[in-house]
């Protein structure tokens, strides 16, 4: 949408600010399978968060943004929490951790699998979601 009208817009739907973090990587015990379970794989996460840096632009303290080292450590230790079924489950967690350790209006998540077990060559598999404090 390029009028503004996506959830979460600020005032007279202008686009909120975003602080995007791409390629957190760690190892995760995620997958409907006992061996992924067991040996566990590559998670690659993307975060995407929506809030307003003007402030911090201000005063150019760090205690007025979302502190991004901070974000990275929080999605590689929910990367290695769980095991889910599910990376549906665990884009879920992450998305619900941001939200809750941020003070962000939004948060899009998107979690890659790279070496899920499918018997087809593909590139990526992912899930991205788009969640909005409540």
């Amino acid at each position: 949408m390029v009028d503004g009208a996506r959830a979460g817009a600020g005032p007279a739907g202008a686009w909120p600010d975003r602080i995007t973090l791409s390629g957190i990587t760690a190892t995760g015990y995620h997958g409907v399978f006992e061996h992924e379970k067991r040996n566990g794989q590559p998670f690659v996460v993307d975060v995407c968060l929506y809030t307003d840096i003007r402030r911090a632009a201000a005063t150019d303290d760090i205690a007025d943004t979302a502190h991004y080292g901070e974000l990275a450590e929080v999605v590689k230790a929910e990367i290695m929490s769980g095991p889910y079924d599910l990376i549906e489950t665990l884009t879920e967690k992450i998305a619900a951790a941001v939200l809750g350790g941020f003070a962000v209006q939004a948060v899009d998540v998107t979690v890659h699998k790279p070496k899920a077990p499918i018997e087809v060559p593909f590139g990526d598999v992912t899930i991205s979601i788009h969640r909005e404090r409540a």
